[in-house]
């Protein structure tokens, strides 16, 4: 660690504060990875009372000791609610010797963390705030050239245009009747009949009902459905395809496979709060997506810019790390 320059962060240790939540986890780790920090996850699990007063109200004490042990990390990151209270702590304990970093409004204002990360389509801005189109992940540009490097046997297999199919489900305002699944299932039927192959695989939120609407309108193409036995390979996928499919409620797979550069139908179910609807906007307008419909032309690929947040979050970490003014 000494050896480190000063401003510097590379190979500098760093606690990654995880809620449980893989979203969160997965911005931290981009973040982390980008930096080339030597992370530790620690998990913070308060009791249900912390939890309800979170983000406002004070770090658990129990929690908080669980967690502290000296020697102090350079920087700590935190997202999501329940890691706030623990941030200002940490910085407080350390006498400010913890570099802090906050992604998601905390809802406690701009003087939460040493830096903030907001997606744009939040509102909360100040001089330590960093925002984004979208969230910073895993697969940067050189993380999707290494798994370019060699494409998996299965992969290789599979008649070009491979599409990639990443399902999430019920979430952030979005809603999945049977009238919606029906109308999904209508889309994604067209879209084989056009002879594509597939590489499907669901999240966490994904309900039977739609796993199943996609499976029948995929079964008679060429394709990989991963059901959730073995190593899921969603970083094969997002590498190795030519195009995406996704569903509107994740925000995260969108904004992972809008890092590949290639084009992105978004199937758009009822409902949807309106920083998911503005999200959609926002990545529409940068060229990276259209709304599936059953008329989408699979075969007419487009091209865009590819985002990279988690780089432009990175450097902004350093600038601050390096002059806190």
């Amino acid at each position: 660690m000494d050896e480190a320059k000063p401003g510097d962060l590379s190979g500098r240790p760093a606690w990654v504060l995880s809620d449980g939540r893989a979203g969160h986890l997965a911005i931290l780790l981009g973040i982390a990875d980008t930096l080339g920090l030597a992370a530790e996850v620690k998990p913070v699990r308060p009791s249900w009372a912390s939890r309800l007063l979170a983000p406002w109200g004070p770090a658990e004490a129990r929690a908080l000791d669980a967690l502290l042990s000296e020697p102090w990390p350079a920087i700590a990151l935190g997202a999501g609610r329940q890691t706030v209270p623990m941030i200002r702590a940490l910085k407080k304990r350390s006498d400010g010797g913890i570099f802090t970093v906050l992604c998601q409004d905390p809802r406690t204002g701009a003087d939460s963390a040493d830096l903030i990360w907001v997606p744009e389509h939040d509102r909360l801005r100040g001089t330590n705030v960093v925002s984004t189109l979208t969230p910073p992940h895993r697969f940067g540009r050189q993380r999707l050239a290494a798994l370019r490097a060699t494409t998996p046997p299965d992969i290789a297999r599979l008649p070009l245009p491979r599409i990639a199919l990443f399902l999430g489900g019920p979430g952030g305002g979005y809603t999945y009747p049977a009238v919606e699944i029906e109308r999904f299932a209508r889309c994604l039927s067209a879209a084989a009949a056009q002879g594509a192959s597939f590489l499907i695989t669901p999240s966490r939120r994904t309900p039977p009902d739609l796993l199943c609407a996609a499976d029948a309108a995929t079964s008679g193409n060429a394709r990989i459905l991963w059901t959730g036995l073995g190593e899921n390979p969603y970083a094969d996928f997002l590498a190795h395809a030519d195009a995406f499919i996704v569903t509107a409620d994740s925000v995260n797979m969108a904004g992972e496979a809008s890092a590949t550069g290639r084009p992105i139908h978004v199937f758009h179910p009822s409902g949807g709060r309106r920083k998911f609807r503005d999200y959609h906007a926002a990545l529409e307008m940068h060229g990276a997506t259209r709304r599936l419909s059953g008329n989408a032309a699979l075969h007419d690929p487009w091209t865009y810019e590819p985002l990279d947040a988690a780089t432009q979050v990175a450097a902004a970490i350093e600038r601050r790390w390096r002059d806190p003014r």
